[in-house]
């Protein structure tokens, strides 16, 4: 199979440069383990936040600059992205390193290897610029073998320029909902290679239920020449047994050629509830490399279900941004690991990765947990712009799927998200935006036949990807989530293959409610469940719970709880993914109780779950689970003798509750019976402490203890700040907001501005609501953590303040 970017030849880097395009990913630098070959660059880096020029003063700046020592991955948006007074840096940074270059093979080729990097990239060997790359998702490689031949001395000056500065011409657009982020955020590789080797290895496999899987095996070659090749491939089965072999001798070729074919008889099924995964091995001068692979079949019944390997099944999926507090995109790999095990305990059998290719480990994980994949190129919220911006879109996509397409996981390409928004260069020009979007999709489908394209919300071009999600965000930015059901319905007529892809709420983790959200009588006004607009701003427009909700995680377990109760009720829709599994930052939510984050996860920022995660779980995850609700919430408020609902997310078929150590009955789960599934409990509280216990089927059990408050607040007139606990992570303190009396105000959702006078640091700009120095407060209170001493100081609009000494 032909692709549209071609194998490069030595030399090519100037070229690269010159277009401002880059060489497909080679699959010796992808796919080899060997260590002696593959060198990963994480310690001997410098970095400097700034513009310098990189023929002379990136080596020559001692006098201009101070570089600061650091690791990689690097992001320097890492501590600003979510600060709540200052945007996040767009602009230049620099980083460099001293190599120390030795080729095993004297004829090989020596490249530098990056998995990643935002949003603009130049590299330079001394004063010369060896390569640049456009994206910041995509991996690609620079041939430094000339430009080191060049150098005297032991050791070889190596500069990185990246750049997350405004540009029109590049994707993703500058209006997207989410932070640009700019540095080396994913792994730097030195890589050796032999004179030919190996530029690109890809399996194309051909299966349908019950018959015999067909392998191909293509290849493409990188230094190629008028010289034989010699190949050895090797296939192993999940167990590790090998189940096919072969050596082809051949001249050298240009281009992707099938190497070797061959007939699967009984193949071990990859599928969500067995990944089973193949493992293929290419032997070229000495260098081996692999890569992992599945088989599988995918079916789309035209209005109806979604099929793996013959039999129905429900999508269950969530989505993710690669983010994370304290280390923005450059997320440590384990971490990246724990987020996906969390989302397969959840029981998400799918996952959208928004609005970009993602981290190699992600794709590893889903492979290995059995987690559909909708990867996406980042056309994101912008239209067609310019003939360079499309020609960069159509390059993003191309290396996204040569890089990927042999992860069994990935079942839909996505060719991009929101392109009806306003504002954008050409963004209102409907014919060229339909024209794009077929360019993409016959791309797509070009270089990879077996698999769906995706789009979601663009509405006037709804029949031109393959699976298509309109905008239905029911009870948050319009209408009421009791109106789930009826919208799907409608909107299944209109295209072959729906996906309900984004939906959910908001919620600020450690604020609930005692009763319903009083803004959902405004939101029966307005029938349309559609984002539209400017509709995620919090002024203007339309009565909606987005805007005028109190964003608990009571209403969000509520509307998470109708939506899942909905989708069991609907066997021909093929599912629907939620938006988002973890908060994330964004430059356009400043007014958000954390501000800059977009608080729509079911986990917080540094990967805490709310009380979300669980209603997830009692619907979708395997192992028994028991979730009393309200973890995160100290002080329950009411009457004397008042009761108040329990919530319990189970999935066991029998649930009972203890009050104080005494039963309060037993209740059988039953989906239909809203909300929490009939686990519900309306009880009355004794003043002061209380203890709920929940114990399922098998002795599966939960506790959760509270306070129960009586006493009515007046006016908020103070806060109150005091130590709540002290570790070696810091000593953490809590702002309390009381009336005049020293009554707790807990429906109170003022915002707190917490600040330090000493030695100490404030652990802020985490993008969590205990991460902030800026925040709404949750039920009344706040809280931060300080490392070291000084005074802490709480101030918040009207009251009088509150100080600590630590």
């Amino acid at each position: 199979m032909e692709v549209s970017r071609r194998s490069f030849l030595v030399g090519s880097a100037a070229v690269c440069a010159a277009t401002g395009l880059h060489a497909p990913l080679l699959a010796s630098v992808l796919q080899s383990s060997d260590d002696a070959r593959n060198v990963r660059l994480e310690d001997g880096w410098e970095f400097y936040k700034g513009p310098l020029d990189g023929r002379f003063q990136v080596w020559h700046s001692e006098e201009l600059v101070t570089w600061q020592k650091i690791a990689m991955p690097h992001c320097f948006n890492a501590y600003d992205a979510c600060d709540p007074d200052t945007p996040a840096y767009r602009g230049v940074g620099w980083y460099r390193m001293k190599l120390k270059v030795t080729n095993p093979s004297s004829d090989g080729r020596t490249v530098l290897h990056f998995e990643g990097a935002g949003q603009r990239s130049e590299v330079w060997i001394g004063n010369e610029r060896v390569g640049s790359h456009s994206g910041g998702y995509d991996e690609f490689v620079v041939d430094i073998t000339d430009a080191c031949a060049k150098t005297k001395g032991a050791e070889v000056q190596l500069a990185v320029r990246c750049d997350n500065e405004r540009d029109i011409e590049r994707m993703p657009s500058d209006l997207s909902d989410f932070t640009l982020y700019g540095g080396l955020y994913r792994a730097v590789h030195l890589v050796y290679l032999p004179a030919v080797s190996l530029e690109a290895v890809h399996t194309r496999v051909e299966f349908e239920p019950g018959k015999v899987a067909k392998i191909a095996v293509n290849g493409r070659l990188y230094g190629t020449g008028g010289v034989g090749v010699v190949l050895r491939l090797s296939l192993f089965d999940p167990q590790g047994k090998r189940v096919f072999e072969k050596t082809v001798e051949r001249r050298a070729w240009t281009g992707e050629e099938t190497f070797a074919s061959f007939d699967l008889p009984q193949p071990q099924l990859w599928s969500t509830k067995t990944p089973s995964l193949y493992r293929c091995e290419v032997e070229l001068n000495g260098v081996t490399v692999a890569h992992r692979f599945g088989v599988r079949h995918t079916r789309w019944e035209d209005h109806g279900p979604f099929f793996l390997n013959g039999e129905r099944l429900a999508i269950r999926g969530t989505q993710r941004h690669e983010d994370h507090a304290g280390y923005a995109a450059a997320m440590p790999e384990e971490l990246i690991r724990q987020e996906i095990r969390l989302m397969k305990e959840m029981g998400a059998n799918f996952l959208r990765l928004a609005h970009y290719q993602q981290s190699r480990v992600v794709l590893e994980m889903c492979d290995e947990l059995g987690i559909m994949v909708w990867e996406e190129v980042p056309w994101c919220r912008s239209g067609v712009g310019t003939k360079l911006f499309q020609e960069r879109g159509k390059t993003q996509l191309t290396n996204m799927i040569d890089q990927h397409r042999n992860h069994a996981c990935v079942v839909i390409w996505g060719l991009g998200n929101e392109d009806d928004w306003p504002g954008e260069l050409n963004g209102e020009d409907h014919a060229a935006i339909r024209a794009y979007m077929t360019e993409l999709r016959e791309l797509s489908h070009k270089m990879d036949p077996e698999r769906m394209t995706g789009y979601r919300r663009c509405d006037f071009a709804k029949d031109i990807p393959d699976v298509y999600s309109p905008s239905i965000w029911a009870g948050w930015y319009g209408g009421v989530y009791t109106e789930y059901k009826a919208t799907l319905e409608k909107a299944r007529p209109t295209v072959k293959h729906l996906l309900h892809v984004e939906w959910g709420a908001d919620s600020h983790a450690g604020r609930h409610a005692e009763e319903p959200d009083a803004v959902l009588k405004q939101a029966l006004a307005d029938k349309d469940v559609a984002e539209k607009g400017l509709d995620y701003k919090l002024t203007g427009g339309a009565a909606r719970v987005s805007k005028d909700g109190t964003w608990s995680e009571t209403y969000a377990c509520d509307l998470f709880d109708w939506y899942l109760k909905t989708l069991e009720e609907l066997p021909w829709l093929p599912g629907a993914v939620q938006w988002v599994f973890k908060d994330f930052t964004t430059p356009l939510r400043v007014d958000n109780p954390v501000p800059r984050v977009n608080q729509k996860g079911l986990l917080t920022r540094d990967m805490v779950p709310k009380e979300g995660y669980f209603v997830f779980q009692s619907y979708w995850g395997e192992r028994p689970m028991v979730r009393v609700y309200g973890h995160d919430w100290p002080v329950r408020w009411g009457k004397v003798g008042q009761e108040r609902m329990v919530r319990v997310y189970s999935n066991c078929a029998e649930v009972e509750l203890f009050l104080n150590g005494k039963s309060v009955g037993k209740k059988k789960r039953n989906a239909e019976d809203f909300p929490a599934a009939g686990l519900r409990w309306n009880l009355a509280f004794a003043a002061g402490k209380n203890e709920l216990r929940a114990v399922g089927v098998g002795g599966v059990a939960d506790t959760v203890s509270f306070e129960y408050q009586s006493a009515v607040w007046g006016k908020a007139e103070k806060l109150v700040l005091a130590v709540k606990s002290k570790g070696s992570g810091g000593t953490t303190v809590e702002a309390l907001l009381l009336d005049a009396a020293g009554v707790r105000c807990l429906d109170s959702r003022a915002v707190v501005r917490f600040s330090l006078a000493g030695d100490g640091v404030l652990k802020d700009n985490l993008g969590t609501p205990t991460g902030s120095r800026v925040v709404q407060m949750y039920n009344g209170r706040a809280e931060i953590t300080v490392a070291g001493t000084g005074m802490v100081g709480v101030v918040s609009d009207g009251v009088t303040a509150g100080f600590v000494a630590i």
